[in-house]
């Protein structure tokens, strides 16, 4: 049985250290509790506080006693990055895990918010996929190695529940995007590379975008702002080891998804399909039925969370 004391909800008087705020999720994270009145945040760049440092983590826990972790620093990319570094993407994200988790722990953290992603399931999981699907079949070979770094986080949250009695929750966003997103072509994901590969294609009066794969794959996209929202719902409602998904529960294909984009951004050119590039997992679409049922929707639709993304890299990024 989990102390009460364990279970009340974040406060705004609460230290709370957010690793990795310059990332998409982190960074959308600090500005809505900034905005909410959290006053108390604790950050750290790379440069003040390396993840992967066993030591120097356990130092910081023990010096600034953060009372709530939301743990969304992650070595993260698409396809290529994935599948050009299987070493980098397990190693690097089980240090960054380990350490963050057990400081947490050993420092007497009240509350700890551990963000999986979708990847954890296997490549073929029934659609939509429930939290159930996990450990069920073989993974996607592109993006491997950062499941299972994913999945031994997950692992290590329930361990220090069933151990220990920590409360330590875990979430698996699905696919997410928006304002402070990667938009390398070589490492980013395949919305903010679409966005980024029609702009340019508009900018440079292109008759031709290429897509990489068939684009008959289906993907369910989440506005990293609808994330934040249900992180924090979660923050103060939720208090089970078991996973919860975090999604729209609405999917749709790249093809469709890339004719979107084009019409967002405004380049009226042809799309033509390099099929001999991956195409990843046939659908990957999450069962949202019990964050659904605990009182959370998303509230931002694809057409609106695009066109607020397009806005933010115009921006940003040109």
């Amino acid at each position: 049985m989990l102390n009460e004391t364990l279970s009340r909800s974040v406060e705004k008087t609460d230290k709370i250290f957010v690793a990795g705020h310059r990332g998409l999720v982190g960074s959308a994270l600090v500005r809505k509790l900034q905005q909410d009145g959290f006053a108390e945040l604790l950050v750290r760049d790379r440069s003040q506080l390396d993840l992967r440092n066993e030591a120097d983590v356990g130092r910081f826990f023990e010096q600034e006693k953060p009372a709530v972790v939301v743990l969304a620093a992650a070595k993260v990319g698409g396809i290529k990055a994935n599948n050009d570094l299987p070493v980098e993407f397990l190693h690097e994200n089980l240090q960054m895990q380990n350490s963050v988790i057990r400081a947490a722990y050993e420092s007497g953290v009240r509350k700890l918010l551990f963000l999986g992603s979708s990847c954890i399931y296997p490549k073929h999981a029934p659609q939509p996929i429930p939290e159930s699907a996990l450990l069920t079949g073989a993974l996607e070979p592109t993006n491997e190695a950062y499941a299972i770094a994913k999945i031994a986080g997950i692992k290590l949250c329930q361990a220090y529940v069933r151990e220990y009695g920590a409360n330590f929750i875990s979430a698996m966003p699905t696919n997410l995007y928006g304002p402070n997103d990667n938009f390398d072509l070589l490492s980013s994901h395949v919305l903010p590379a679409l966005l980024r590969k029609a702009h340019t294609a508009k900018q440079e009066g292109n008759r031709e975008l290429v897509v990489w794969g068939s684009g008959q794959p289906r993907r369910e996209f989440l506005h990293v702002d609808d994330l934040v929202a249900a992180c924090i719902f979660l923050l103060e409602k939720y208090d089970s080891p078991e996973i919860v998904n975090i999604g729209c529960g609405e999917d749709i294909s790249i093809q469709k998804l890339a004719e979107l984009i084009c019409d967002v951004v405004g380049f009226r050119g042809e799309l033509a399909w390099d099929t001999t590039k991956p195409d990843g997992t046939p659908r990957k679409l999450l069962d949202v039925s019990k964050i659904h049922a605990l009182g959370w929707r998303h509230r931002i639709e694809l057409r609106e969370g695009i066109a607020r993304t397009y806005e933010w890299f115009l921006r940003n990024k040109t």
